[in-house]
């Protein structure tokens, strides 16, 4: 089915990583591709990414200036049991809120710690705090919670914890049209294709085409990525980035879909 562009809705988000152990190198970041892929699947266009250190004022200001510019804003990190865990803390100082152990949050720490036969010390009860009027975002894995507060969604940056808690909120998320793709690969070099695909982008002014080059058992290539809410189009769109490819010398293949 063909989404017409009056029905096409745009929902906007962006992602704040936070962790001086993503910008020292130390802790590599894959939160980020599982986010993206999992926000493109329900309709949630990924517009900006921001790496940011453990810095009360830093995580405070960027999230008051995103917060008025995108639908949503969604943050990794900083909310363990540990003293440079300051997200929580950070965010209630961004809308001026008190800080208290969420009654909830505090229920579910102390199943948990009974089931497990540990003590809910002082450090495990950190991970109860949320800034007054947040919701939780429930944590399948570890029972510490994310929490929500008006549009934005601070998530935890273990991998395993962020996706679970991810699964859990994208149900309860306004979402908007889902973008489709394709992939054309060509055995051609970008400088080849270039001018008869800004011809073909000029052609098609709601799908978005990207170019990416790559080096793959010695041979060049470049694969073409198609998006785009209006399926036809990014049909027709194809079958002329194949045709261009032809014509230029080269040998079009198709790639992945969805």
């Amino acid at each position: 089915m063909n989404t017409s562009i009056s029905e096409i809705k745009i929902v906007t988000a962006a992602f704040v990583i936070i962790g001086n152990e993503i910008l020292s190198g130390r802790t590599k970041d894959v939160n980020l591709s599982y986010l993206a892929a999992a926000l493109v699947q329900v309709g949630i266009r990924l517009d900006e990414v921001r790496v940011i250190r453990d810095d009360q004022s830093t995580i405070a200001n960027t999230v008051k200036t995103l917060r008025s510019e995108y639908d949503y804003i969604f943050t990794s990190g900083g909310i363990g049991p540990t003293h440079d865990d300051i997200t929580c803390d950070s965010i209630a100082l961004s809308f001026g809120l008190d800080v208290h152990h969420h009654p909830e949050a505090l229920k579910r720490m102390k199943a948990h710690a009974k089931k497990r036969g540990v003590e809910l010390n002082e450090a495990r009860l950190r991970m109860a705090r949320t800034p007054l009027g947040a919701s939780l975002i429930n944590n399948p894995i570890s029972a510490a919670p994310g929490f929500t507060i008006e549009n934005v969604h601070v998530m935890a940056g273990v991998p395993s914890v962020f996706q679970a808690m991810v699964t859990e909120l994208l149900p309860t998320l306004r979402t908007g049209t889902k973008i489709h793709s394709r992939t054309v690969i060509s055995n051609l070099g970008e400088g080849t294709v270039a001018k008869g695909l800004e011809e073909i982008q000029n052609k098609y002014p709601t799908i978005d085409i990207g170019s990416y080059p790559f080096f793959k058992n010695h041979i060049y290539g470049t694969s073409l990525v198609l998006r785009g809410a209006q399926v036809n189009d990014l049909d027709r769109a194809a079958k002329d980035i194949s045709n261009l490819i032809t014509k230029c010398g080269g040998h079009p293949t198709d790639g992945d879909e969805n």
